[in-house]
């Protein structure tokens, strides 16, 4: 294969193992914490690509050993400790910041470090020992891996995005519960759906996403459900943002970490791993929206996933028709519908390969590299098909893409970030509270709950008579239930100087 007219750039990157681990484990006592985790996937991912533990330490530098920022572990520097746990070195041992983009531009960056710089080998990894440590906290058990473990800062990767206006701040709206069913609810008012037929419209969306994962010996949850059961409110499955239920919602309550191991051709063949192991990224793209959901145009659209979709696919020679895989970034139904429509692909195909946040597991920032290492596995045992992963970090607000296949595009690895076009787009002005008292109109809205499924209470974004943006809120629970029963966007409300709703 590599010799002739055939022969592949040594330099070219590959990704040649992979590995999800997955931890049901009801004894405390004996639940492993992310490093553990990390370090078992990152054995199955060597052991995956043929390579071996006396492999790892005798023979095969290893460049970067990076991780995706956990939430579970307080460890300063994971990929040390992790390397530490493995008997193993590397040149550098990186950490990113948070956001669900991270696996995929760790892939991208590594990729380049690969094709330009000199790079044989690199190492991602991340786990989250989430479930574990919330019931550990809740029985007042402290487990030895809950401990911080202090170390040499980590090389710090990627860039750490302010996403909050000091607006939106100001107004307690940051969380990504309160601000995805804004987009829904905006996304419904432009389709002219009811309520109750948006509602049917997005379980179904979600069913099909179950079914998915029903069927991955890698997802959290592998059960089927309905459209109904999805959408129905009841004690299990209680309505957290609407129009979301918990069915809708990113599932973080997990234990579960994933592996890639990434090297160039010429670190392959020397290594001797397998030639149908290898997996070409044949192109990638780093972008984001504007920082702040306050500065962007509308809710309905995401211009950076577009660009940047566009962007990837072109560098790829593909279109989107082409594509037999996919895996768009599933935190939400919103931001499936939004990144399925700025990619130009309908929402009646397979949109996802493992099922998504809510059923195959959302740990937090790492959700994509089991994407991505579920990706791999289904390309080989289809090589003749190609694959495209979506991740997002933020409120759909950073994004990475990536192209994969078996054989290496005739171009090789092809990357760029068209962030300079994201940033010429213009931005919407936004008022304070007190500019926006007085007469408004809903754009968007969420109606939060409280634990027992009860209307607590309102966040909602507004648009001003002269165009520009504002927040507003309500403890109202009564106007809380009528917004879940009916539709509220396009209609004026009145604000008073605190930016609340006056009822």
């Amino acid at each position: 294969m590599t010799s002739g007219q055939n022969k592949i750039d040594p330099r070219t990157p590959i990704l040649v193992g992979q590995a999800q681990v997955i931890q049901h484990q009801d004894h405390l006592e004996s639940a492993a914490g992310p490093i553990e985790l990390m370090s078992e996937a990152v054995r199955e991912a060597f052991a995956d690509a043929g390579v071996n533990n006396v492999g790892i330490k005798n023979s095969t530098a290893i460049d970067a050993l990076r991780v995706v920022r956990s939430l579970s572990t307080r460890n300063t520097n994971p990929a040390r400790d992790l390397a530490s746990m493995l008997g193993i070195s590397a040149n550098e041992y990186g950490l990113t910041p948070h956001g669900g983009n991270m696996p995929q531009y760790l892939v991208n960056s590594a990729a380049l470090q690969i094709r330009d710089d000199g790079a044989q080998m690199i190492v991602i990894t991340g786990g989250e020992s989430f479930r574990s440590r919330r019931r550990a906290r809740a029985a007042q058990i402290m487990l030895p891996w809950m401990d911080i473990q202090d170390g040499a800062a980590p090389t710090a990767l990627g860039e750490d995005l302010v996403m909050n206006h000091e607006i939106e701040l100001a107004h307690k709206i940051m969380l990504p519960i309160e601000i995805y069913p804004m987009f829904e609810t905006a996304l419904r008012y432009r389709d002219k759906r009811t309520v109750a037929d948006h509602q049917k419209h997005i379980s179904e969306l979600w069913s099909r996403f179950s079914e998915v994962a029903a069927i991955n010996p890698h997802a959290w949850i592998q059960q089927i459900y309905t459209a109904e059961s999805i959408r129905a409110p009841s004690q299990n499955n209680r309505m957290i943002g609407f129009p979301y239920t918990k069915l809708m919602n990113s599932n973080n309550d997990v234990d579960m970490a994933a592996a890639l191991v990434m090297c160039s051709v010429e670190r392959a063949e020397a290594l001797g791993i397998a030639r149908d192991k290898w997996i070409f990224l044949h192109a990638g793209t780093d972008c984001h929206e504007h920082n702040f959901v306050s500065h962007r145009h509308t809710f309905t659209d995401t211009p950076a996933i577009r660009i940047g979709g566009r962007r990837v696919l072109d560098l790829a020679e593909k279109s989107i028709d082409e594509i037999e895989n996919i895996d768009l970034y599933s935190c939400f139904p919103s931001a499936v519908q939004l990144g399925a429509e700025s990619l130009g692909v309908s929402l009646d195909r397979q949109l996802t390969c493992t099922g998504g946040l809510s059923f195959a597991g959302g740990p937090f920032n790492n959700y994509v590299m089991h994407a991505i290492a579920t990706t791999m596995t289904r390309l080989r045992e289809r090589p003749q098909e190609t694959g495209l992963i979506w991740a997002n970090g933020g409120y759909a607000t950073k994004h990475a893409f990536g192209v994969y296949a078996t054989t290496p595009h005739v171009h090789g690895f092809q990357h760029e970030s068209p962030q300079n076009e994201v940033d010429e787009l213009p931005r919407r002005a936004v008022a304070t509270a007190i500019e926006a008292q007085g007469q408004a109109t809903v754009e968007a809205y969420s109606v939060m709950h409280d634990r027992n499924g009860s209307v607590e209470k309102v966040r909602a974004s507004v648009l001003l008579a002269d165009g520009r943006r504002a927040w507003a809120t309500s403890d109202d629970t009564q106007l809380g239930q009528e917004m879940c029963e009916n539709e509220w966007v396009g209609k004026a409300v009145t604000l008073d100087a605190t930016g609340d709703i006056l009822v």
